[in-house]
């Protein structure tokens, strides 16, 4: 208990294990609703549900995880429903595109995110000159920057995907 009370900091935090545990075990009840929801949506798409259920579990776990152990924050993650509403309703079965091509688009734009963000926060971090300059140009370096890469990287996907036209 004790190690798990140090490597959480619980006492710097005003907290007990024991509200923690309650806390978590709330926090799961209240958001559990998604492991149902969730793949009932995807149906939607063609996915099937029980590949579905298994992959909404899988990264809610992954998400809480890395929250708690990485980010050492008290916060839970899991898949968002309005992006699935989007995929399935919009993107599967109005625009008549296949699930796979919607996931794939879905996977290539996580991967996109997290190169921004790792080559964002070494623009912050690494380069003097950026460090030199008031605090608002670098705001404004770095969405100019994001925005940017995120225009650039949008056409690029949704002209790999759904063509030039």
């Amino acid at each position: 208990m004790a190690t798990i009370s140090a490597f959480f900091k619980i006492p710097e935090r005003n907290t007990t294990v024991s509200r923690e545990i309650v806390a978590g075990l709330t926090t799961f009840t209240t958001m559990s609703y998604i492991i149902v929801v969730n793949p009932a949506i995807l149906r939607n798409a063609g996915i099937p549900v029980e590949a579905q259920t298994v992959a909404t579990i899988c990264a809610a776990i992954f998400g809480c995880v890395l929250m708690a152990f990485y980010a050492n924050r008290p916060f839970a993650i899991a898949p968002y429903m309005g992006e699935n509403a989007f995929i399935a309703f919009t993107v599967c079965q109005s625009l008549g595109y296949k699930w796979q091509t919607a996931l794939a688009a879905i996977f290539i734009a996580g991967i996109v995110f997290i190169i921004s963000s790792i080559h964002l926060l070494y623009v912050n971090t690494r380069l003097l000159p950026v460090e030199l300059r008031p605090p608002m140009w670098r705001r404004l370096a770095l969405v100019a920057l994001a925005l940017f890469y995120g225009f650039f990287l949008t056409m690029w996907v949704w002209s790999s995907i759904f063509g030039s036209s």
